[in-house]
């Protein structure tokens, strides 16, 4: 007598749901899924093991496939990303993922401190939003010792140093490209470019890694205000137009001022020569992108509201043909891992680990990795224990 198939009968729309919210290509999973567009019709269902290989494929919690509808999974921070003055729609896998995994870190990170007698973060909720922004960039650019002669030679020397500074006041700053250590789940810059998650103890930047490095550096800035207001956001860190949105608005000015000062870019923008060179010119002194450069000229009143739309719409399209031509490759391991999980984190980690409070299969499973010799050699790299 032959084995017995036993099928799942679920709701053909939540396979629908979860292949249309994972963005995985519909040919791509009827490939891989033959049977796919029969069992959203219900003519007939999957196995218990095609519905989890499914779940898999789709990055969809197996749970939310045997539910009876479709469920509305939010972000569970305040989203305030917009295109077009649109609130974005539906968070992908990708995002939540990277979200979720962010949160278990920082309430890891917050019991740490708490049991080593760290004290409360001033510097988060200590500023109000609508305050004098220049007053509020001032006090965070001294905080940070991030002038002008401390952001280094290039863009990367001066995201490392602002990331560094962040972690000294207490931030754990994570930079990554991808979900997790999976290179096959790439992080889209134009879904989101980083959030914020507010505490007093364990603030959390998080910086998608996917982004070019000019542009990590003002989304890092805007995070970081965030985190003086005190307020996690999921933020909307777009300079080419004023954000619907106050927060956001004043958010995006604070960050500006705090990379490029209004009285630094007025003594150093020559209106005589070529836009695009002193674009280009300008970028390189404050280690900030072309387009954020573009946006402070034009508060100083160089550029009218439609010069300016439109000198913005043509060096993103030159900015995005530069990017395009680039290739990035992955690094060194124990070089970018302490980076994507926040250096000031993977620490605490190794140090709680080797002390005998954390498990060493919980280490692993937070800071990505399955090795002990890769454990041992980051504590040696990162001179823990």
């Amino acid at each position: 007598m032959g084995l017995v198939v036993i099928r799942v009968e679920i709701n053909g729309a939540l396979l629908a749901w979860a292949r249309e919210r994972s963005q995985v290509p519909f040919d791509a999973l009827v490939h891989k899924f033959p049977k796919l567009e029969a069992w959203e019709s219900g003519e007939t269902s999957p196995t218990l093991r095609q519905l989890e290989q499914f779940a898999a494929a789709t990055h969809t919690p197996i749970g939310f496939l045997l539910l009876s509808d479709p469920p509305i999974v939010q972000i569970p921070i305040p989203d305030y990303r917009t295109i077009g003055n649109a609130t974005v729609a539906r968070p992908s896998p990708d995002l939540l993922d990277t979200l979720f995994e962010c949160q278990q870190r920082q309430e890891w990170y917050q019991n740490f401190a708490v049991s080593n007698g760290e004290g409360p973060l001033a510097f988060v909720g200590s500023l109000t939003v609508g305050s004098d922004v220049i007053t509020a960039a001032a006090t965070i650019r001294t905080a940070l010792g991030f002038d002008l002669g401390e952001r280094g030679f290039s863009w990367g020397d001066a995201f490392a140093r602002l990331a560094e500074q962040a972690e000294l006041l207490g931030v754990l700053v994570m930079v990554n490209g991808v979900v997790g250590a999976n290179t096959h789940r790439k992080l889209d810059p134009d879904e989101f470019r980083g959030f914020a998650l507010a505490d007093t103890y364990a603030p959390v930047v998080f910086i998608n890694g996917a982004d070019t490095k000019a542009a990590q550096i003002f989304t890092l800035a805007h995070e970081l205000v965030h985190l003086w207001i005190g307020e996690s956001a999921l933020s909307d860190t777009t300079v080419a137009t004023d954000s619907s949105v106050e927060i956001e608005r004043w958010c995006n000015q604070v960050a500006a001022e705090v990379l490029v000062p209004l009285a630094a870019i007025r003594a150093e923008f020559d209106p005589t020569t070529g836009l695009t060179g002193e674009l280009d010119r300008l970028a390189r002194r404050f280690k900030v992108s072309t387009l954020v450069v573009l946006r402070r000229i034009s508060d100083l009143g160089a550029l009218s509201g439609a010069d300016y739309q439109a000198a913005y719409r043509a060096e993103l399209e030159r900015v995005m043909a530069l990017v395009a031509g680039r290739s990035s490759g992955g690094g060194n391991f124990y070089n970018t891992q302490p980076v994507r999980t926040s250096k000031r984190f993977t620490r605490a980690v190794l140090t709680s680990t080797l002390e005998g409070y954390t498990l060493y299969r919980d280490a692993f499973h937070m800071l990505g990795f399955k090795k002990l010799s890769t454990f041992n050699e980051l504590a040696q790299r990162l001179e823990v224990g």
